[in-house]
């Protein structure tokens, strides 16, 4: 398991998109680690979609996926940054986008892949939001349809990163996972409990690879 270090601020329903905002800080510095990380450990692979979660909620897993997502294409990747946290969105208020459609649309069969993506101002970077609220989202997560969204995905793009609701608080990330090629843990350093990081390890250890460890806000 590979540990990737960084520091940053998450704030309630927006997170600050550092590396968009200011390429040449610190953090934005930090993020490109993270970046080089994340590639050596899908080099030479066939992995293309990853679930960035946490253990637990507010530990900076959205700040954490946002920025990777802008660093990769700010590389010349194509990215696609799903917001699967159908129950407390958060991407389209940062990137500042509607949420008018976006996965629950198409998860419901309301709306069909083209027309929901959203290309945001970052090149190479596009958005598909979560979408209006629905009332069933893990049944809806683990249908055929979310499986078929994301084999579609990968034809289209280079690397395809989804957010999604923390491990020990829903059982959405698991479902997702098993869609994926892998998935990233964001920790926060001095909130996560380790018990914590074990238990959600454990939830998530036969639906997908645990690629690797985001620690987050050390000192």
């Amino acid at each position: 398991m590979r540990i990737m270090n960084r520091k940053s601020s998450h704030l309630t329903n927006k997170v600050n998109l550092v590396t968009a905002n200011n390429k040449r800080s610190k953090v934005s510095e930090e993020y490109r680690s993270i970046r080089t990380n994340f590639l050596s450990l899908i080099k030479d692979k066939e992995s293309q979609t990853f679930i960035i979660t946490s253990p637990n909620r507010r530990e900076g897993k959205t700040t954490t996926v946002a920025n990777l997502a802008i660093s990769l294409a700010q590389l010349g990747k194509k990215v696609l940054l799903i917001d699967a946290n159908l129950r407390k969105a958060t991407l389209h208020f940062s990137f500042k986008v509607s949420n008018y459609v976006g996965l629950s649309s198409m998860l419901l069969s309301k709306t069909v892949f083209e027309d929901a993506i959203i290309e945001t101002e970052i090149q190479g970077l596009d958005l598909l939001t979560s979408g209006p609220d629905t009332y069933n989202p893990a049944d809806l997560l683990g249908s055929k349809v979310m499986k078929s969204i994301i084999e579609s995905a990968t034809e289209k793009y280079d690397v395809i990163l989804i957010d999604s609701p923390s491990v020990l608080e829903y059982t959405d990330s698991k479902i997702i996972a098993s869609h994926c090629d892998g998935l990233i843990l964001v920790i926060q350093w001095g909130k996560t409990k380790s018990n914590d990081v074990i238990l959600a390890q454990k939830i998530i250890s036969d639906s997908t690879q645990l690629v690797g460890v985001i620690l987050n806000d050390r000192k």
